[in-house]
């Protein structure tokens, strides 16, 4: 095999920073549900990342009696593990489906009997999937859709902010307290602002 045949577009070269992108087109990110409609935990994977902006790693910790009576609007708390400080997010109607459609599909005897079984388990179902397992999933998927750049397993995270800030115009002082950010550059620098936005806002104001 040639050098470099095969290899997947969206891991960094080496040498390279390691810094992921988000997802900016909605379609895309319809393309991946499509994609994940046959793989019920995947599919829930997917939808509570770009949902709820939790870490991978927080994602993972989730339990099976943590979501399965979550109703619309109830809060799921999760320790971040970067700070050791819980964060509670609302659950919308979104992220439920995922997850019914998901616990309609897990190991019976797991989710009856061992309710602090992990919600997104691994192959072996003994385990919760590892971030570095999400991480190569995430690769996966943007590369089957056909998407450029570098994604990884905070593509989730920042595919959320990133659509909160351009649909809704959501403040960054808002977004930063929702990442658990200890300042608003750190939040601008994760959502990767481009540099035509900063452009744009020069020639879009003429005083």
């Amino acid at each position: 095999m040639a050098h470099g045949q095969g290899r997947n577009p969206n891991h960094p070269r080496k040498g390279a920073a390691i810094k992921v992108e988000p997802i900016r087109d909605r379609e895309a990110i319809e393309h991946i549900k499509l994609l994940l409609s046959h793989k019920p935990r995947d599919l829930c994977l997917f939808i509570l990342g770009i949902n709820t902006a939790f870490r991978a790693s927080e994602l993972l910790s989730i339990t099976v009696g943590q979501v399965e009576d979550a109703k619309w609007g109830d809060l799921l708390e999760i320790k971040q593990p970067k700070t050791g400080k819980y964060r509670a997010v609302p659950m919308n109607k979104r992220a439920l489906c995922a997850i019914r459609h998901w616990l309609d599909h897990y190991p019976a005897t797991l989710r009856w009997q061992h309710p602090d079984s992990p919600l997104f388990l691994s192959q072996g179902r003994k385990t919760a999937l590892t971030v570095s397992a999400v991480n190569r999933m995430v690769k996966n998927w943007t590369k089957e859709t056909g998407l450029k750049g570098n994604y990884g397993s905070h593509t989730l995270r920042k595919t959320w902010g990133y659509h909160q800030r351009v649909e809704l115009d959501t403040a960054v002082p808002i977004l930063m307290e929702a990442f658990g950010h200890q300042s608003q550059k750190e939040t601008l620098d994760y959502l990767g602002i481009q540099p035509h936005e900063v452009r744009d806002i020069y020639l879009k104001l003429e005083l």
